[in-house]
């Protein structure tokens, strides 16, 4: 789905590329081959989630295991969707800050009402988010570990594309 020229992934890439992040894994899984044509490969790691039926988890569980695979020594990860057409680069940094900051163990992007993705986990997490299952993510990790929590301000965070009616939504509001 194209946003202001851009497919939601292309967008949700180019911030990850562009904020401080050392390095940025995209997990793909139906339709991988034509994905990949959104954005260039030599900027990103790659991974294929073979098992991406069985929804969010798989893919958490994919780019976990990539992490491990390039940085045993990673700190930490930010789990983000690409179905949210406001993420930023400045966003994702200030996850990244907010976390320097206070030492808390998640990071979490409060939307007003809700908290959400994008959202960042310490290496203590990574058990955990590798044993998540089906098409959830990492909400009830978030939720257990309450005390533990500190949020970012993403005002627009509620805003995600998963329909073709909340594509239409957000094509109205864009006009």
């Amino acid at each position: 789905m194209m946003h202001n020229g851009s497919s939601l992934l292309k967008h949700a890439v180019a911030e990850a590329v562009n904020a401080n992040a050392e390095q940025v894994i995209v997990v793909l899984g139906a339709n991988a081959d034509i994905m990949m044509k959104e954005f260039d490969e030599n900027e990103v790691r790659v991974v294929i989630n073979t098992g991406w039926e069985e929804g969010m988890a798989s893919s958490i569980r994919a780019g976990i295991n990539a992490l491990f695979e390039i940085s045993g020594s990673a700190d930490a990860a930010i789990l983000m969707p690409c179905d949210q057409p406001y993420v930023s680069a400045s966003l994702l940094n200030d996850l990244m800050s907010r976390q320097e900051e206070t030492g808390k163990r998640i990071i979490a992007c409060d939307y007003g009402e809700a908290l959400g993705p994008p959202s960042l986990f310490h290496k203590d997490l990574f058990s955990e988010l590798l044993k998540l299952e089906g098409d959830t993510g990492a909400r009830k990790i978030i939720e257990k570990h309450g005390d533990d929590v500190v949020t970012v301000l993403f005002a627009k965070g509620s805003a995600d594309i998963d329909t073709a009616e909340d594509y239409q939504a957000l094509k109205s509001l864009s006009s």
